[in-house]
Protein backbone atom coordinates (compact mmCIF):
# COMPACT_ATOMS: atom_id res chain seq x y z
CA UNK A 1 0.00 0.00 0.00
CA UNK A 2 1.83 3.40 -1.30
CA UNK A 3 0.66 6.75 -0.25
CA UNK A 4 1.60 10.43 -0.31
CA UNK A 5 3.90 11.21 2.62
CA UNK A 6 2.13 14.11 4.01
CA UNK A 7 -1.66 14.78 2.63
CA UNK A 8 -3.15 18.49 4.24
CA UNK A 9 -6.57 19.95 3.09
CA UNK A 10 -8.67 22.41 4.36
CA UNK A 11 -10.32 25.98 3.74
CA UNK A 12 -7.21 28.22 3.47
CA UNK A 13 -4.60 25.48 3.03
CA UNK A 14 -2.69 27.03 0.65
CA UNK A 15 -2.18 29.83 2.98
CA UNK A 16 -0.22 27.21 4.66
CA UNK A 17 2.44 26.37 1.79
CA UNK A 18 6.02 28.47 3.15
CA UNK A 19 5.75 25.84 6.28
CA UNK A 20 4.73 22.86 4.47
CA UNK A 21 7.09 23.15 2.27
CA UNK A 22 9.88 24.82 4.09
CA UNK A 23 9.92 20.96 5.54
CA UNK A 24 11.22 19.58 2.43
CA UNK A 25 13.79 21.92 0.40
CA UNK A 26 15.21 25.53 0.49
CA UNK A 27 14.59 26.17 -3.15
CA UNK A 28 11.04 25.30 -5.03
CA UNK A 29 10.54 24.94 -8.89
CA UNK A 30 7.01 26.05 -9.07
CA UNK A 31 5.07 24.36 -11.85
CA UNK A 32 1.60 25.21 -12.82
CA UNK A 33 -0.61 26.05 -15.48
CA UNK A 34 -1.04 29.64 -16.71
CA UNK A 35 -5.14 30.33 -14.96
CA UNK A 36 -3.85 28.12 -11.82
CA UNK A 37 -0.72 30.23 -11.60
CA UNK A 38 -2.86 33.22 -12.03
CA UNK A 39 -4.80 33.05 -9.61
CA UNK A 40 -2.30 31.26 -6.34
CA UNK A 41 0.91 32.73 -7.69
CA UNK A 42 0.82 35.84 -4.84
CA UNK A 43 -0.38 33.46 -2.00
CA UNK A 44 2.37 30.94 -2.71
CA UNK A 45 5.45 33.62 -3.10
CA UNK A 46 4.37 35.66 -0.09
CA UNK A 47 4.01 32.58 2.16
CA UNK A 48 7.10 31.23 0.81
CA UNK A 49 8.31 34.66 1.44
CA UNK A 50 7.53 34.43 5.12
CA UNK A 51 8.72 31.15 5.73
CA UNK A 52 12.50 32.02 4.46
CA UNK A 53 11.82 29.90 1.20
CA UNK A 54 13.12 30.86 -2.54
CA UNK A 55 10.81 30.37 -5.42
CA UNK A 56 10.86 30.68 -9.21
CA UNK A 57 7.86 29.90 -11.65
CA UNK A 58 7.35 27.94 -14.76
CA UNK A 59 3.93 27.98 -16.78
CA UNK A 60 2.90 24.74 -17.73
CA UNK A 61 2.15 24.22 -22.11
CA UNK A 62 -1.05 23.04 -21.70
CA UNK A 63 -0.11 19.18 -22.44
CA UNK A 64 1.75 16.92 -20.66
CA UNK A 65 3.72 15.73 -24.00
CA UNK A 66 7.58 14.21 -23.17
CA UNK A 67 8.79 17.33 -25.36
CA UNK A 68 6.95 19.82 -22.39
CA UNK A 69 8.51 17.71 -19.73
CA UNK A 70 11.80 17.67 -21.42
CA UNK A 71 11.42 21.89 -21.67
CA UNK A 72 10.02 21.97 -18.13
CA UNK A 73 13.22 19.70 -16.83
CA UNK A 74 15.49 21.70 -18.40
CA UNK A 75 14.21 24.73 -16.33
CA UNK A 76 14.20 23.10 -13.49
CA UNK A 77 18.37 21.90 -14.15
CA UNK A 78 18.63 25.87 -14.83
CA UNK A 79 17.30 27.23 -11.52
CA UNK A 80 19.37 24.40 -9.03
CA UNK A 81 15.92 23.93 -7.35
CA UNK A 82 16.09 20.93 -4.54
CA UNK A 83 12.37 20.71 -4.31
CA UNK A 84 9.65 20.47 -7.12
CA UNK A 85 6.16 21.98 -6.87
CA UNK A 86 2.80 21.45 -9.31
CA UNK A 87 0.33 23.49 -9.18
CA UNK A 88 -3.11 23.13 -10.68
CA UNK A 89 -4.72 20.24 -12.74
CA UNK A 90 -3.30 16.92 -13.35
CA UNK A 91 -1.90 16.83 -16.35
CA UNK A 92 0.55 20.15 -14.85
CA UNK A 93 0.52 17.98 -11.59
CA UNK A 94 1.83 14.85 -13.72
CA UNK A 95 4.63 17.42 -15.54
CA UNK A 96 5.46 18.59 -12.40
CA UNK A 97 6.75 14.56 -11.14
CA UNK A 98 7.63 13.98 -13.98
CA UNK A 99 10.25 16.50 -13.67
CA UNK A 100 11.24 16.04 -10.28
CA UNK A 101 11.89 12.46 -11.35
CA UNK A 102 14.09 13.25 -14.34
CA UNK A 103 15.94 15.47 -11.63
CA UNK A 104 15.75 13.12 -8.78
CA UNK A 105 13.92 15.39 -6.74
CA UNK A 106 11.19 15.47 -4.15
CA UNK A 107 7.64 16.63 -5.43
CA UNK A 108 4.98 18.37 -3.94
CA UNK A 109 1.48 19.10 -5.35
CA UNK A 110 -0.98 21.62 -4.93
CA UNK A 111 -4.36 20.54 -6.68
CA UNK A 112 -6.86 24.25 -7.57
CA UNK A 113 -9.44 21.34 -8.51
CA UNK A 114 -10.71 18.07 -7.93
CA UNK A 115 -11.21 16.99 -11.06
CA UNK A 116 -8.83 13.62 -10.98
CA UNK A 117 -6.86 11.46 -7.91
CA UNK A 118 -3.09 12.28 -9.89
CA UNK A 119 -2.00 14.40 -7.26
CA UNK A 120 -1.70 11.51 -4.83
CA UNK A 121 -0.22 8.80 -7.00
CA UNK A 122 3.01 7.89 -7.59
CA UNK A 123 2.47 7.87 -11.64
CA UNK A 124 2.40 10.57 -14.31
CA UNK A 125 0.66 9.95 -17.95
CA UNK A 126 2.05 11.62 -20.89
CA UNK A 127 -0.10 11.99 -24.49
CA UNK A 128 0.52 13.17 -28.17
CA UNK A 129 0.16 16.62 -28.92
CA UNK A 130 -3.33 15.60 -29.86
CA UNK A 131 -4.01 14.75 -26.35
CA UNK A 132 -4.24 10.76 -27.02
CA UNK A 133 -3.27 8.81 -24.29
CA UNK A 134 0.20 7.37 -25.35
CA UNK A 135 1.10 5.89 -21.32
CA UNK A 136 1.57 5.76 -17.81
CA UNK A 137 4.82 6.02 -16.05
CA UNK A 138 5.66 5.04 -12.55
CA UNK A 139 7.72 7.00 -10.47
CA UNK A 140 9.61 5.34 -7.64
CA UNK A 141 8.11 7.48 -5.00
CA UNK A 142 4.64 9.15 -4.36
CA UNK A 143 4.70 12.98 -4.18
CA UNK A 144 5.80 14.36 -0.40
CA UNK A 145 2.97 16.65 0.17
CA UNK A 146 -0.19 16.80 -1.20
CA UNK A 147 -1.90 20.18 0.03
CA UNK A 148 -5.28 20.96 -1.06
CA UNK A 149 -6.75 24.28 -0.42
CA UNK A 150 -10.91 23.59 -0.65
CA UNK A 151 -11.36 27.48 -1.06
CA UNK A 152 -9.89 27.48 -3.98
CA UNK A 153 -11.46 24.26 -5.03
CA UNK A 154 -14.92 25.68 -4.44
CA UNK A 155 -14.33 28.73 -6.75
CA UNK A 156 -13.29 26.30 -9.41
CA UNK A 157 -16.02 25.19 -11.42
CA UNK A 158 -18.28 22.93 -10.96
CA UNK A 159 -18.03 20.54 -13.91
CA UNK A 160 -14.05 20.20 -12.75
CA UNK A 161 -15.47 18.74 -9.59
CA UNK A 162 -18.12 16.53 -11.00
CA UNK A 163 -15.58 15.23 -13.46
CA UNK A 164 -13.84 14.31 -10.21
CA UNK A 165 -16.78 12.68 -8.82
CA UNK A 166 -16.51 10.22 -12.24
CA UNK A 167 -13.18 9.61 -11.38
CA UNK A 168 -13.85 8.51 -8.30
CA UNK A 169 -16.37 6.48 -9.07
CA UNK A 170 -14.81 4.33 -11.20
CA UNK A 171 -12.25 3.49 -8.11
CA UNK A 172 -14.29 0.58 -6.05
CA UNK A 173 -15.16 -1.37 -9.08
CA UNK A 174 -11.69 -1.44 -10.32
CA UNK A 175 -10.50 -2.33 -7.19
CA UNK A 176 -12.80 -4.81 -6.97
CA UNK A 177 -12.14 -6.41 -9.89
CA UNK A 178 -8.20 -6.82 -9.50
CA UNK A 179 -9.02 -8.56 -5.92
CA UNK A 180 -11.33 -10.97 -7.97
CA UNK A 181 -8.50 -11.51 -10.33
CA UNK A 182 -5.64 -11.52 -8.08
CA UNK A 183 -4.56 -8.16 -10.49
CA UNK A 184 -1.13 -6.91 -9.13
CA UNK A 185 -1.54 -3.25 -8.29
CA UNK A 186 0.27 -0.21 -9.37
CA UNK A 187 2.77 -0.64 -6.65
CA UNK A 188 3.71 -4.06 -8.17
CA UNK A 189 1.81 -5.91 -5.03
CA UNK A 190 -1.61 -7.12 -4.37
CA UNK A 191 -4.30 -4.93 -2.62
CA UNK A 192 -4.13 -4.59 1.45
CA UNK A 193 -7.62 -4.99 3.68
CA UNK A 194 -7.08 -1.10 3.68
CA UNK A 195 -6.82 0.01 0.38
CA UNK A 196 -9.73 -2.25 -0.64
CA UNK A 197 -11.95 -0.65 1.97
CA UNK A 198 -10.57 3.23 1.02
CA UNK A 199 -11.61 2.36 -2.23
CA UNK A 200 -15.42 1.23 -1.32
CA UNK A 201 -15.89 4.21 1.14
CA UNK A 202 -14.81 6.57 -1.67
CA UNK A 203 -17.76 4.91 -3.45
CA UNK A 204 -19.82 5.50 -0.80
CA UNK A 205 -18.65 9.03 0.22
CA UNK A 206 -19.18 10.22 -3.44
CA UNK A 207 -22.73 8.97 -3.72
CA UNK A 208 -23.86 10.17 -0.28
CA UNK A 209 -22.58 13.51 -0.50
CA UNK A 210 -21.56 14.13 -4.34
CA UNK A 211 -25.24 16.11 -5.48
CA UNK A 212 -24.96 18.28 -2.00
CA UNK A 213 -21.25 19.05 -2.87
CA UNK A 214 -21.83 20.23 -6.62
CA UNK A 215 -24.40 22.47 -5.19
CA UNK A 216 -22.09 24.23 -2.61
CA UNK A 217 -19.37 24.48 -5.25
CA UNK A 218 -21.58 26.18 -8.14
CA UNK A 219 -21.52 28.99 -5.08
CA UNK A 220 -18.34 29.07 -4.47
CA UNK A 221 -18.31 27.94 -0.41
CA UNK A 222 -16.88 24.89 0.65
CA UNK A 223 -19.05 23.05 3.08
CA UNK A 224 -18.58 19.65 5.13
CA UNK A 225 -20.37 17.86 2.24
CA UNK A 226 -17.50 19.29 -0.41
CA UNK A 227 -15.01 18.64 1.87
CA UNK A 228 -15.96 14.90 2.41
CA UNK A 229 -16.33 15.21 -1.82
CA UNK A 230 -13.00 16.70 -2.17
CA UNK A 231 -10.97 13.79 0.16
CA UNK A 232 -12.99 11.14 -1.95
CA UNK A 233 -12.05 12.39 -5.18
CA UNK A 234 -8.34 13.00 -4.44
CA UNK A 235 -6.90 11.18 -1.39
CA UNK A 236 -9.20 8.17 -1.32
CA UNK A 237 -9.69 7.69 -4.79
CA UNK A 238 -6.00 8.33 -5.14
CA UNK A 239 -4.86 5.28 -2.28
CA UNK A 240 -7.72 3.48 -4.01
CA UNK A 241 -6.62 2.97 -7.42
CA UNK A 242 -2.80 3.11 -7.09
CA UNK A 243 -2.75 0.54 -3.67
CA UNK A 244 -5.80 -1.72 -5.31
CA UNK A 245 -5.42 -1.41 -8.97
CA UNK A 246 -7.12 -0.41 -12.42
CA UNK A 247 -9.11 -2.23 -14.61
CA UNK A 248 -12.22 -1.38 -17.72
CA UNK A 249 -13.08 1.71 -16.44
CA UNK A 250 -9.68 3.40 -17.24
CA UNK A 251 -8.62 1.44 -20.33
CA UNK A 252 -12.00 1.81 -21.91
CA UNK A 253 -11.06 5.76 -20.95
CA UNK A 254 -7.74 5.09 -22.58
CA UNK A 255 -9.70 3.87 -25.68
CA UNK A 256 -11.88 7.05 -25.96
CA UNK A 257 -8.98 8.75 -26.14
CA UNK A 258 -8.11 7.48 -30.07
CA UNK A 259 -11.58 8.97 -31.15
CA UNK A 260 -10.90 13.01 -32.01
CA UNK A 261 -14.62 14.08 -30.72
CA UNK A 262 -14.42 12.80 -27.14
CA UNK A 263 -11.26 14.42 -26.41
CA UNK A 264 -12.89 18.14 -25.28
CA UNK A 265 -14.82 15.82 -22.46
CA UNK A 266 -12.70 15.69 -18.90
CA UNK A 267 -10.82 13.06 -17.87
CA UNK A 268 -13.08 11.96 -15.14
CA UNK A 269 -16.08 12.49 -17.63
CA UNK A 270 -14.93 10.01 -20.00
CA UNK A 271 -14.53 7.61 -17.06
CA UNK A 272 -17.87 7.85 -15.81
CA UNK A 273 -19.32 6.52 -18.89
CA UNK A 274 -17.02 3.72 -18.97
CA UNK A 275 -17.90 2.90 -15.54
CA UNK A 276 -20.86 2.20 -16.93
CA UNK A 277 -19.40 0.16 -19.35
CA UNK A 278 -17.41 -2.13 -17.42
CA UNK A 279 -20.65 -2.44 -15.08
CA UNK A 280 -22.62 -4.37 -18.30
CA UNK A 281 -19.10 -6.10 -18.97
CA UNK A 282 -19.50 -7.59 -15.51
CA UNK A 283 -23.35 -8.26 -16.00
CA UNK A 284 -23.63 -6.31 -12.61
CA UNK A 285 -26.92 -6.53 -11.32
CA UNK A 286 -30.23 -3.59 -12.46
CA UNK A 287 -29.66 -2.10 -8.75
CA UNK A 288 -25.82 -1.54 -9.09
CA UNK A 289 -26.35 -0.15 -12.50
CA UNK A 290 -29.57 1.88 -11.39
CA UNK A 291 -27.66 3.65 -8.63
CA UNK A 292 -24.63 4.51 -10.78
CA UNK A 293 -27.09 6.18 -13.57
CA UNK A 294 -29.29 7.61 -10.62
CA UNK A 295 -26.43 9.43 -9.01
CA UNK A 296 -24.19 10.32 -12.56
CA UNK A 297 -27.76 11.93 -13.92
CA UNK A 298 -28.05 13.92 -10.96
CA UNK A 299 -24.91 15.84 -10.77
CA UNK A 300 -24.78 16.30 -14.85
CA UNK A 301 -21.93 13.14 -15.49
CA UNK A 302 -22.82 11.58 -18.80
CA UNK A 303 -24.37 8.43 -19.16
CA UNK A 304 -24.25 8.01 -23.09
CA UNK A 305 -22.03 8.28 -26.35
CA UNK A 306 -23.62 11.12 -27.20
CA UNK A 307 -22.87 12.87 -23.81
CA UNK A 308 -18.92 12.28 -24.35
CA UNK A 309 -19.11 14.02 -27.57
CA UNK A 310 -19.63 10.20 -29.62
CA UNK A 311 -22.17 10.43 -32.19
CA UNK A 312 -21.73 7.52 -34.43
CA UNK A 313 -22.09 4.42 -32.55
CA UNK A 314 -21.20 2.36 -35.46
CA UNK A 315 -19.14 -1.10 -35.47
CA UNK A 316 -17.33 0.65 -37.49
CA UNK A 317 -16.63 3.78 -35.76
CA UNK A 318 -16.60 2.24 -32.09
CA UNK A 319 -14.35 -0.79 -33.13
CA UNK A 320 -10.85 1.29 -32.35
CA UNK A 321 -11.54 2.86 -29.37
CA UNK A 322 -12.18 -0.56 -28.63
CA UNK A 323 -9.39 -2.39 -29.86
CA UNK A 324 -7.20 0.17 -28.27
CA UNK A 325 -8.57 -0.15 -24.52
CA UNK A 326 -8.32 -4.51 -24.87
CA UNK A 327 -4.70 -4.44 -26.53
CA UNK A 328 -2.44 -6.87 -25.20
CA UNK A 329 -0.73 -5.58 -21.75
CA UNK A 330 -3.81 -3.11 -21.18
CA UNK A 331 -5.23 -2.98 -17.95
CA UNK A 332 -8.42 -4.16 -19.38
CA UNK A 333 -6.63 -7.49 -18.79
CA UNK A 334 -6.81 -7.00 -14.80
CA UNK A 335 -10.53 -8.05 -15.11
CA UNK A 336 -11.26 -11.46 -13.51
CA UNK A 337 -12.20 -12.81 -16.85
CA UNK A 338 -10.83 -13.16 -20.81
CA UNK A 339 -11.75 -9.62 -22.66
CA UNK A 340 -11.36 -8.97 -26.12
CA UNK A 341 -12.12 -6.00 -28.21
CA UNK A 342 -15.76 -7.70 -29.20
CA UNK A 343 -16.58 -7.66 -25.69
CA UNK A 344 -15.15 -4.51 -25.17
CA UNK A 345 -17.18 -3.11 -28.18
CA UNK A 346 -20.37 -5.19 -27.39
CA UNK A 347 -20.28 -3.83 -23.43
CA UNK A 348 -19.87 -0.10 -24.97
CA UNK A 349 -23.31 -0.60 -27.24
CA UNK A 350 -24.91 -2.16 -24.14
CA UNK A 351 -23.98 0.58 -21.53
CA UNK A 352 -24.83 3.44 -24.19
CA UNK A 353 -28.40 1.69 -24.87
CA UNK A 354 -29.00 1.59 -21.10
CA UNK A 355 -28.19 5.28 -20.31
CA UNK A 356 -30.42 6.07 -23.46
CA UNK A 357 -33.53 4.37 -22.36
CA UNK A 358 -32.75 5.88 -18.88
CA UNK A 359 -32.54 9.72 -19.99
CA UNK A 360 -35.53 8.71 -21.83
CA UNK A 361 -37.78 7.54 -19.15
CA UNK A 362 -36.46 10.51 -16.89
CA UNK A 363 -36.88 12.72 -18.92
CA UNK A 364 -33.67 14.47 -19.55
CA UNK A 365 -31.39 15.92 -22.02
CA UNK A 366 -29.59 13.28 -23.99
CA UNK A 367 -27.27 15.04 -24.73
CA UNK A 368 -24.90 17.36 -22.45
Amino acid sequence: MVAPARYVQGPGALRDIGPEIARIGRKALVIGGARALETTRATIAENARRAGGALEFATFGGEATLPEIGRLEAAARASACDLVVGVGGGKALDSAKAVADRCGLPVAVAPTIAATDAPCSALYDTYSEDGVFEASHELPRNPVLVLVDTEVIARAPARFLVAGMGDALSTKFEAEACARSGAANIAGGRSTLGALQLARRCYDTVIADGFSARLACERGVATEALERVVEANILLSGIGFESSGLAASHAMHDGFTVLPEARSMYHGERVAFSVLVQLVMEDRSAAEIGEVLRFSASVGLPVTLAQIGILDASQEHLMPAAEFAARPGEIMHNMPFPVDADRVYRAIVGADAIGQAYLLSTGAQRSS
